[in-house]
């Protein structure tokens, strides 16, 4: 038995040195003009953001490398699945991830992280932690199957964020591209707190065994659909109860604060806010799901 902790705790740490060393080499790659050592090396606030939080989507890969592919049973089987599991985590990071930041207000977000537009740097670092927070559910198992099955749910959890995260954002009365656009570092920090949120609700989804595809996808749809809780925590919660404001349907208090006043303490609250109702409703989750 402790040989076998040995081994697990040998090849988790040997592999995160591996897709650390990748996720540089497909940065530098694919992102020669602006590397981790580059950004953190100059003045430029935003850029700096953007790559920490591409770095930490990535770091979030770890522990469900060291969970779902490193089962004990085979060195050289635990070797390649985790090698095999990360490097298409890394991947879909970074893609994905680049796709994501790339369509963020209104496509000019390159020009915007080049202004030092901080709440640009705050958006695009939060697009690409919620998808590592996906990547982390999603990328995990033993063998080519486990792995089309990762990148197939994948994908329906990008499909579910972005719709759940935008009709979200469509009830409040300000733009959050327009804000995010004109330097509101509230108004990003209220974006990335909804988008991180429901990325951690919709990665719960995407955990337990695949055990048909009807039963599998009833199981993630009625775990999803729990995002839309954070709605009322906003208006009713936050702006109510925190706030000491009277809750509305839409609009009112919270919206002011943010968009209008720019108060950045109050939008560190609402997603704080949201942060924690996730990850409540993700403990609840999983307490039922291993009951």
């Amino acid at each position: 038995m402790q040989d076998k902790r040995v081994e697990r705790i040998i090849l988790t740490v040997g592999t995160s040195l591996v897709l650390l060393v990748l996720y540089r080499l497909v940065e530098w790659f694919m992102r020669r003009k602006r590397s981790l050592p580059g950004e953190m090396a100059g003045s430029n606030a935003a850029a700096q953001l953007l790559s920490a939080g591409h770095a930490f989507a990535v770091l979030l890969l770890l522990p469900g490398i060291a969970t779902n592919c490193v089962t004990g049973d085979s060195f050289e089987g635990d070797l390649v699945s985790s090698l095999l599991f990360g490097a298409a985590g890394v991947i879909v990071i970074e893609l994905v991830g680049g796709i994501g930041v790339k369509l963020l207000v209104r496509g000019s977000i390159e020009r915007e992280i080049a202004d030092g537009n901080v709440a640009a740097g705050i958006a695009g670092a939060a697009n690409y932690v919620s998808i590592g927070v996906l990547a982390s559910r999603a990328i995990g198992g033993t063998d080519l199957r486990g792995l089309g099955l990762s990148l197939t749910f994948f994908a329906l959890a990008i499909v579910t964020l972005t719709l759940f995260v935008g009709v979200f954002r469509a009830f409040t009365t300000y733009d959050d591209e327009e804000q995010v656009r004109g330097r509101n570092v509230a108004a990003a920090i209220s974006y990335g707190g909804v988008s991180v949120a429901v990325a951690i609700i919709v990665s719960r989804a995407l955990e337990g065994d695949f055990k048909g595809w009807e039963e599998s996808l009833t199981g993630y749809a009625l775990v999803a659909v729990c995002a839309l809780i954070l709605y009322p925590v906003r208006q009713l919660v936050v702006q109510g109860l925190l706030m000491w404001k009277a809750p509305t349907l839409r609009g009112g208090a919270l919206d002011r604060s943010i968009g209008l006043e720019r108060k950045t303490g109050v939008a560190v609250l609402e997603s704080l806010a949201y942060v924690a109702t996730a990850i409540t409703i993700s403990e609840i989750v999983s307490g039922q799901t291993q009951g």
